[in-house]
C-alpha cells in the first residue's frame, strides 16, 4: 500500500491496487473484497464501484480505502476495517470499543416490536454497545422514550455518534446513560427492558473465530458461570424496573436458552415465558412477561 498522502483517483485503478494488497496477503477473493470496502466506504451499492470504474474518488475516500485495506491485512473484522457497519435499516458506526452487530441481533428487534405492537412506553436497551438495538428501536417503533445503558464510556461514545448521525430519523428520544447493567435506571419504570448481554463462558473464549476472539472487546462476549453471570444479573434487577405486564427480552447463547428459560421461570416475578429462534432455527431468543 502507498505511504504518501494521497489524491483523487479513478474507481478503476484503486481496485486494482486494493485487490493487489489484500491478494498479496493471502486474502480470499481480494477482488470482491476491494469491491466492498469501497461500496462501504463511499455507502453505494456493492455492485457499484464494478460498473463506474471511471469515475473519480477523492483523497479522503483513497486514504480511507487504503486504511481500511490496511486493517484487513492485519486481520481486522471487515465492519471495523471501513469502520461501519449495516443493522437492519440502520448503517452504524463501530470500532474496537464495541461489539459488531449482528444479523440474529436484527431478530430481537423484530420480536420487542412485535411483541410491544410496535412499542410503547420507555424501552431499556441493557449494555447498548453501539447502540444498534436502541436506535433501531428508536426509529421504526413508537416508544415514548429508549434509554441505552452500558459500563463503557468507549461504547457509550460510539452510540452517542450513531445517535447523533441518526437524528433525523428518530422517532423517539433516545438518552444513552453510564453504568452496569440496569444501575442507571434502577429508580425508574420501563414498558420494556431488552438485552443482548455477554454470554459466553471464559473457557469458551479460545473457541471463538480469531476475527471474534482478537478483535471484539472481551467485555461485551464473556460472562462468569458459564456464561450466565450477566443474563443472571438482568433477570433478577430487571424484576424493579419493569412494569406489571412488561416485558423481558434476552437474547442467550443457543447452547444455554432452556436454561435462561428456567432462570426466568423460576425468579417468582415473570410468566408467559417462551423461547424463540434465530433465523437458522436455533433457540436464540427468551421473552417473558412481568407479572
Amino acid at each position: 500500500m502507498k505511504g504518501e498522502a494521497s489524491e483523487t483517483a479513478t474507481l478503476g485503478t484503486l481496485l486494482v491496487e486494493l485487490s493487489t494488497g489484500l491478494e498479496g496477503a493471502g486474502l480470499a477473493l481480494p477482488r470482491d473484497e476491494a469491491r466492498d470496502i469501497l461500496a462501504a466506504i463511499l455507502d453505494v451499492p456493492r455492485f457499484w464501484p464494478s460498473t463506474n470504474k471511471d469515475a473519480l474518488i477523492d483523497a479522503t475516500a483513497v486514504d480511507e480505502a487504503r486504511k481500511a485495506v490496511a486493517a484487513r491485512m492485519r486481520g481486522a473484522p471487515f465492519a471495523y476495517a471501513v469502520g461501519r457497519a449495516a443493522f437492519r435499516y440502520l448503517t452504524l458506526a463501530v470500532d474496537e470499543r464495541v461489539l459488531i452487530p449482528r444479523q440474529e441481533t436484527e431478530v430481537l428487534v423484530d420480536l420487542v416490536l412485535q411483541a410491544e405492537e410496535g412499542g410503547q412506553g420507555t424501552v431499556v436497551d441493557v449494555g447498548t454497545g453501539s447502540g444498534a438495538i436502541a436506535l433501531a428501536l428508536a426509529t421504526e417503533g413508537d416508544f415514548d422514550l429508549v434509554i441505552g445503558t452500558d459500563v463503557s464510556r468507549g461504547a457509550l461514545d460510539v452510540a452517542q455518534s450513531n445517535a447523533a448521525f441518526l437524528r433525523d430519523d428518530l422517532r423517539a428520544p433516545v438518552e444513552l446513560l453510564h453504568g452496569s447493567l440496569l444501575a442507571p435506571v434502577a429508580s425508574m419504570r420501563a414498558r420494556t427492558v431488552v438485552s443482548n448481554p455477554p454470554y459466553v463462558a471464559f473457557g469458551e473464549l479460545e473457541e471463538l473465530p480469531a476475527s471474534v476472539r482478537d478483535w471484539e472487546p472481551p467485555l461485551a462476549l464473556v460472562s462468569g458461570e458459564e456464561g450466565l453471570a450477566t443474563t443472571r444479573a438482568i433477570v433478577r434487577d430487571a424484576a424493579s424496573v419493569i412494569e406489571s405486564g412488561g416485558l423481558l427480552a434476552l437474547e442467550v447463547d443457543t447452547r444455554r436458552a432452556s436454561l435462561v428459560a428456567e432462570m426466568v421461570a423460576t425468579n417468582g416475578s415473570y410468566d408467559h415465558v417462551a423461547v424463540h429462534l434465530d433465523l437458522t432455527g436455533r433457540e436464540r431468543f427468551v421473552l417473558a412477561r412481568r407479572r
